[in-house]
């Protein structure tokens, strides 16, 4: 009797689908995409409709050719790639593929009979019930979602294929641009400008720190004077306030007690958890998804099986089942108690943008707690697993509550016998919190960092109304760390000291990756299924780069980022790629015609295209001016641009050939790096030999360039494990990429990607290992020799089995 086949695009996936549905079915992988728009040709027909021309990708037709041979015999197929929109251009392409190639003869194999039924089906969570109800309501594929896929494909293939070879003709070879990356990277740049701009305003603040009949001291900030709100902006009118109310007395003229709660948090969606586990883990987006990935396709756990533990990883959406929502309400009776279970599950609103096609994102099962699978899961799994259990568990709890409590304090030194002070007085204020519930803090604390502690709640906010990420905190605030004590009404107070602090208000802080993916989607730039490949791309590229865990735009993100302003206002334009979206997700819902929406895109854009051709500034042929004398001849050391990058050279090339390496300071002074020793002296004039860099690669060179222009690959201290006389050096392919081969080519052709390290294999011999980089970063030392297992651990030799 034929299985009926089900396909997935992962092997994890695969597997855990097919022991959840045994023997009576087939479960394949596609490995992710089959068919893409060919990489040589632009692959769209502007001509006809914005026809796509798809190719099966190289990696993929052996996997295709296998999934073609199990659709032939099989009476039922159901393609089974994640429920969005990649998921649906996986499953179409494939079931084209399978209708193309159904009763066709395959060399040695009789014709196949009837051909399959293809439905698609979607799992929602890789789990029996997930997995049960998705085959029980099998669909047609969906070609509105399909259309949406192809069009988001199709208008970033017109994008980056004409305005990439654009770039690399005015600045440098190798750019990219992109639909949207290009706006992600504009956004870090006005955030920079912005920073540069911003001009510091001078403000003080005045605190006594007084004393009453019951500990501890406290501080109380000056709020008011004769009945007007205080904004000191000079020492002068601090040191005028301060002598005023140095003598006193302090009387506490009101205490205010207020019970405040705070609500829980909605449980994840993918821009949500990507922001908080950035902040919290210190993990990157582009990591957190494929962690994600893995928890979502299974985990092999004893006495259970491969099982899924959290739901789709994609979504916009914060709806929850209604079984999962009775079941994490028992989880919360049994576990915390009934004073921490609301009368009714806790609802949340999704954003106006929300397509809502999937759960937010939670865990599977209450059952697989996350303390249970510690020994289970990888560091990385269990950190966000039980950042995701957490956050579902403390999102049906009831709020925490904490009693607030205000003190003011009148100074009125009139009535100590100074008759020239304010009528009125002069007004002090102390803020505290007490918590007295703890609700869902119990398990999750919004806004903590990596190490758990909590973040005060409330932003600080200078005089000006500007809020700064280090502005101090303004009247009212709490004072953090700070414990009020037992008063009364009426009490005089012993004042301690009294400090006067000078503070100037903060620019807008740069964006961390978290950060960066709230503004994309509070902007409306990109869907979650983008987010983290954007931060990624933007760093990648070489766009932006991360200081101090904080974006900062690199000089060749300015100038592109500038230069596609000033050329593709429409398609720089945050509103209109957000707009884009909203057309996207129209297509998605079948309000939109593919067609259309792409010619209304392109007409305007083609247009751009040709001017900019035109018009666009050929920055690679400029010289940007530094100042910085030529050591050489006197002339003028400009910036220029390379195929390396950007390097210091003589205005007065090619009579003077003085070339140098540099550095940008976050000020943006230029600092020139020197030369590195090689430690050897050139064979040819006798100079000392340097150090330098080309293309990502070292290389040795004489120090008497020009006269001498001698040079040769850098040695990394590695005889060749293949001549046994050459030695390794570093090379760079035509691509910009590094790689290791021997001194002696073309003699001998010995190469490899990965560094080499002067050990032995201990499984076959070999007289080299190479380095390899893992997942998570880890790196690993494995025989140089292809095909051989052997490698070795961190501080002993292995055999890999």
């Amino acid at each position: 009797m034929a299985k009926s086949l089900i396909i997935v695009e992962s092997p994890a996936k695969a597997k855990t689908i097919q022991k959840i549905l045994g023997k009576g079915y087939q479960v394949l992988s596609s490995m992710g995409h089959v068919k893409d728009l060919p990489k040589s040709r632009l692959g769209v027909d502007v001509e006809n409709g914005f026809a796509p021309t798809y190719v099966v990708i190289k990696e993929r037709k052996k996997v295709l050719g296998e999934i073609l041979d199990a659709a032939r015999s099989a009476k039922t197929v159901y393609l089974a790639p994640d429920p969005d929109r990649e998921g649906e251009a996986i499953a179409w392409h494939i079931a084209d593929a399978i209708r193309a190639g159904n009763g066709k003869k395959k060399k040695g194999k009789a014709q196949a009979g009837t051909p399959a039924e293809i439905h698609r089906v979607l799992f929602h969570e890789i789990t029996r019930k997930g997995v049960t109800q998705g085959m029980g309501a099998p669909r047609p594929l969906d070609r509105s979602k399909f259309d949406s896929q192809q069009a988001r494909r199709i208008l970033d293939r017109l994008v980056g294929y004409t305005l990439s070879p654009l770039l690399w003709n005015k600045v440098r070879r190798g750019l990219s641009a992109g639909r949207v990356q290009s706006v992600a990277v504009k956004i870090v740049c006005a955030r920079e400008q912005e920073i540069a701009s911003f001009v510091p305003e001078e403000y003080w603040s005045l605190t006594a720190r007084l004393s009453g009949s019951a500990p501890p001291p406290f501080p109380a900030k000056l709020v008011e004077a004769g009945g007007e709100k205080v904004r000191l902006r000079t020492e002068e009118e601090t040191l005028a306030l301060r002598k005023a109310v140095e003598n006193g007395p302090f009387v506490v003229r009101e205490i205010r007690k207020k019970m405040r709660r705070r609500s829980p948090p909605a449980p994840f969606t993918t821009s949500k958890l990507q922001q908080e586990a950035a902040k919290r883990l210190r993990m990157p987006p582009y990591k957190t998804m494929m962690v994600a990935q893995s928890l979502y396709e299974g985990v092999d756990i004893p006495d259970a099986g491969l099982v899924g533990l959290i739901t789709y990883m994609r979504t916009d959406s914060v709806r929850v089942a209604d079984e999962a929502l009775a079941a994490v309400r028992e989880h919360i009776r049994a576990a915390h108690g009934e004073a921490y279970l609301p009368p009714a599950p806790n609802t949340y609103r999704n954003r106006k943008t929300s397509q809502d096609a999937h759960e937010a994102i939670r865990p599977t099962s209450m059952e697989h707690a996350p303390g249970k699978l510690k020994s289970i899961l990888s560091r990385d799994q269990h950190r966000l697993y039980e950042l995701i259990w957490n956050r579902f568990v403390a999102s049906q709890m009831t709020p925490a509550e904490y009693e607030q409590t205000t003190i003011d304090i009148l100074c009125d030194p009139r009535e100590a016998g100074f008759p020239g002070a304010l009528e009125g007085g002069y007004l002090f204020r102390a803020t505290g919190s007490v918590p007295r519930f703890p609700g869902f803090m119990e398990v999750y604390q919004e806004g903590a960092n990596g190490n758990g502690s909590q973040a005060d709640p409330s932003a600080a906010e200078d005089p000006s109304g500007r809020r700064g990420g280090d502005a101090p905190e303004s009247e009212g605030e709490k004072v953090e760390g700070s414990l009020l004590p037992a008063l009364a009404e009426g009490e005089r107070l012993d004042l301690q000291e009294l400090v006067g602090a000078q503070h100037f208000t903060q620019p807008p802080p740069r964006f961390t990756e978290s950060s960066l993916i709230k503004e994309l989607e509070e902007q409306g730039i990109g869907r979650p299924s983008t987010y983290a490949s954007i931060v990624k791309t933007i760093k990648d590229r070489g766009y932006a780069r991360l200081e101090e865990g904080k974006f900062a735009p690199t000089e060749l993100g300015r100038i592109v980022t500038g230069l596609l302003e000033e050329s593709f206002p429409r398609v720089m334009d945050v509103a209109f790629t957000a707009r884009m979206e909203e057309e996207l997700d129209q297509i998605e819902d079948g309000e939109r015609e593919l067609a259309q929406a792409l010619d209304d895109f392109y007409q305007p854009f083609s247009e751009e295209l040709e001017r900019a051709k035109l018009s666009m500034p050929k920055v690679k042929d400029e010289l940007i001016a530094t100042g910085i004398p030529c050591a050489l001849c006197g002339g003028e050391m400009v910036i220029r641009f390379g195929r390396a990058g950007k390097f210091l050279a003589c205005r007065n090339y090619p009579e003077c050939r003085n070339t140098a390496n540099f550095r940008e300071t976050a000020e943006g002074k230029i600092e020139i790096l020197p030369d590195e020793e090689a430690g050897v002296a050139c064979e040819k004039c006798g100079k000392p030999m340097v150090v330098r860099n080309w293309k990502g690669a070292r290389y040795i060179a004489c120090s008497g360039y020009p006269e001498c222009r001698n040079s040769r690959p850098f040695p990394i201290g590695v005889r060749c494990p293949e001549c046994r006389e050459g030695e390794i050096v570093e090379r760079t392919s035509r691509f910009g990429k590094l790689f290791y081969s021997c001194s002696r080519y073309p003699d001998c052709r010995f190469a490899s990607w990965s560094r080499l390290v002067n050990a032995e294999c201990p499984l076959c011999g070999y007289p080299a290992m190479a380095e390899k980089i893992r997942k998570g970063g880890k790196t690993e030392i494995v025989c140089a020799r292809k095909g051989c297992k052997g490698k070795r651990a961190e501080d002993h030799l292995q055999v890999a089995g």
